[in-house]
């Protein structure tokens, strides 16, 4: 027997005696008793990995491992902090809620048969329990429950060197299974199933919905020259994306795909195309663990979500242990992490994601039980993904590889999902050039400008001037690229990086979804083209619509540089969304390009500024710096914010965009919400159709 065999079983005899008698304070005992219920479910799955065979075991299994999480259960789930809080107080509650939480990461583990990761957080619990016990039996009859229980200080510092001790094995399994190919489990779930069987999907451990199984049902149907159309769509965008980028493909190995479980078809399909571009997958998985947290966001292959509110509640949990110390440590072993695959890293080729939308849309609670950075640890939350966007641009070499983004539907959406998808097809498929001879008039109009001017209508109170990058060479130089169906897909959109200086006023959106979260009435004010104030009217006290927007916007940055400010021209995209009325459902990446957008943070060019990029008629994009981004040259730790975020209003609510000249020339691009400029009346049709 290994050590590692020998810790496991120790670790679930314990879980075992704990399930039937807790010697501890009883206002903890059912708190112990769940929990440690709950970690026998899931080595339950563990055990039953491939014997289960049956769709309704399956489901059934499927089910009980997600409830306590679920809409109607979480109001009385110890993951929800507001309850454990209500149970225990603020300090306790906030402790062990993050200690359930970092529990439910082991059903992943279960599923991959990875029992190192099982037995270390069983071990875990298991001391926190031992904690409880031994302060139990110290105490004296007659004593108060806090005599009675172990000091929060002491279940703090247990949860912090868990975190600590195993921050290396953490970053050390998330980056290889980000550059290393081999003995990929998604990979395997991908392409060793019988994908019409739809079993498969609970091989991953993830949560299936009823949805996600339609949507695996919905693709069977589809033939396989649509699937392969699909996915030659998606492949054929990274592909473009480095051409256009003048970067050399052939010198990378491994694509990160990124999907939601059910879009297996499309996967495998685009696995195929990728290989005969000399490119391996690697497919990381989704976990809620302490050594893996991305916010709201979805990455690798991911489950359909049970309940958003869960994932905002815990978004900010490493609060609880957040100092330099922290900080240094986590840099530390993500640098070692890397350095041991070094080699590897540097034929990463990016990521390939299929992103879906459809889903209801999320209105989160903002609740004063969850954890939350202070001023101080929202300082070293800035220094720690810079410092982190510094090591993986060190050793992924981001300046060499490239990305692209495709969004579906899922059934979610409503009744009329087929049409939809249908739909989405013939958006991410539009004439490429068409799109392209159309947005060169735009450009050559814009590239006479010193600066720009986007008003606001009906209601909608922006009123923005952006300055423009001074073109030296008209004939060889273009301030604007012109962006087609590669990276970004669908077409079409053109795009700059602003001149901060002179970029003034407000940008005001009345609905908007922001990497899943909405805001209501979102106002963003600039000077000289950083973000001055901002507001929204998501809550009822003005304090937590600010913390909000700097949370979620701001990435806890004081200010940001508008970093981009771009003309989308999908009207098609648009009248889709209006036809069947789902503007608020759709993703950043098809919304950014149904009118203009303004990005705060970085600029699209971040950390591959001095890579000489070309529109299709041959003039070189100069454009891709700002104020900000030129400090790398002198002061590089102040030159990135590691976050970019696209802001659009619609066209209905556009009232004009005005380019103007050095000499004050006016040249009307958009006007109530209609292009103007002759050439492009081609992208006003989708209007006038519906």
């Amino acid at each position: 027997m290994d050590i590692i065999e020998e810790r496991y079983q120790l670790a679930e005899g314990r879980i075992c005696e704990i399930v039937k008698v807790q010697e501890i304070a009883n206002e903890y005992k059912e708190y112990f008793k769940k929990t440690a219920e709950f970690i026998q479910l899931v080595l339950d799955a563990y055990k039953n990995v491939g014997v289960l065979t049956q769709m309704d075991e399956l489901r059934a299994q499927n089910r009980a491992l997600y409830e306590d999480i679920s809409i109607d259960h979480y109001e009385q789930s110890y993951a929800n902090p507001t309850y454990a809080c209500d149970k225990f107080g603020v300090e306790y509650g906030q402790l062990l809620s993050f200690l359930a939480v970092e529990i439910r990461s082991m059903i992943s583990y279960a599923f991959e048969t990875r029992q190192e990761d099982l037995t270390i957080r069983m071990e875990l619990f298991v001391e926190i329990y031992n904690l409880f016990a031994y302060a139990y039996a110290e105490a004296q009859p007659g004593q108060s429950v806090e005599e009675m229980i172990p000091s929060a200080e002491s279940v703090k510092e247990t949860l912090y060197w868990f975190v600590n001790d195993y921050f290396e094995m953490g970053a050390r399994q998330k980056v290889r299974e980000q550059v290393i190919s081999e003995d990929n489990f998604a990979v395997k779930v991908i392409m060793e199933s019988d994908l019409e069987d739809l079993r498969y999907l609970y091989r991953y451990g993830a949560f299936v919905s009823s949805q996600v199984e339609e949507m695996a049902r919905y693709l069977n149907s589809l033939s396989q020259e649509r699937i392969q159309m699909i996915a030659d769509t998606y492949t054929e965008g990274f592909r473009i994306g480095f051409v256009k980028a003048n970067k050399d493909l052939s010198k990378k190995k491994v694509v990160a795909i990124h999907y939601m479980i059910g879009f297996e078809r499309i996967i495998r399909a685009a696995i195929k195309n990728f290989e005969k571009l000399g490119l391996q997958p690697t497919i990381s998985r989704e976990t809620n663990s302490i050594f893996r947290k991305k916010g709201m966001e979805s990455v690798g292959c991911f489950g359909a979500e049970i309940n958003k509110q869960f994932l905002y509640d815990h978004r900010n949990d490493q609060a609880l242990f957040l100092d330099k110390r922290f900080v240094n440590r986590r840099l530390e072993v993500l640098k070692l992490a890397y350095e041991e695959v070094k080699e590897r890293a540097a034929l990463f080729a990016g990521p390939a994601a299929v992103e879906v939308f459809g889903e209801v849309p999320f209105v989160p609670v903002s609740k004063k039980e969850a954890c939350s950075f202070s001023a101080e640890q929202q300082q070293l939350v800035t220094e720690l993904k810079g410092a982190m966007a510094e090591i993986l641009n060190k050793y992924l070499k981001c300046e060499e590889y490239g990305y692209t983004i495709i969004a579906f539907p899922v059934p979610d959406i409503g009744a009329r999902f087929d049409e939809i998808f249908d739909e989405t097809i013939k958006l991410n498929t539009l004439d490429y050039v068409l799109y392209e001879q159309i947005q060169a008039v735009l450009i050559r109009t814009l590239n006479k400008a010193s600066y720009v001017e986007i008003k606001g209508q009906n209601g909608n109170k922006t009123d923005l001037r952006v300055a423009l990058y001074p073109l030296k060479d008209l004939e060889r130089e273009t301030i604007f690229e012109n962006c087609v169906a590669d990276v970004n897909i669908p077409v079409g959109e053109v795009f700059t990086s602003p001149v901060l200086a002179g970029t003034n006023g407000k940008l005001h959106v009345t609905r908007v979804f922001l990497n899943q979260l909405e805001y209501q009435n979102l106002e963003i004010d600039f000077k000289d083209g950083m973000i001055q104030q901002y507001t929204c009217t998501n809550f009822d006290d003005e304090e937590s619509n600010k913390t909000y927007i700097k949370e979620n916007v701001l990435c806890n940055h004081n200010t940001l540089p508008m970093g981009e400010f771009a003309i989308g021209t999908n009207t098609t995209a648009y009248m889709m969304a209006r036809k069947y009325d789902i503007e608020s459902l759709l993703p950043i990446l098809i919304a950014e390009k149904t009118g203009p957008h303004f990005a705060v943070g970085d600029t699209c060019y971040a950390r591959s500024e001095d890579i000489k990029v070309y529109n299709e008629d041959g003039k070189e994009i100069v454009a891709k710096d700002n104020e900000v981004s030129l400090l790398r040259k002198t002061e590089s730790s102040k030159a990135y914010y590691s976050c970019h975020t696209d802001i659009t209003i619609p066209y209905d609510e556009l009232g004009s965009i005005i380019a103007y000249d050095s000499h004050n020339n006016a040249y009307p691009i958009i006007e109530k919400g209609r292009f103007v400029l002759e050439g492009t009346e081609e992208l006003n049709r989708p209007f006038d159709e519906n």
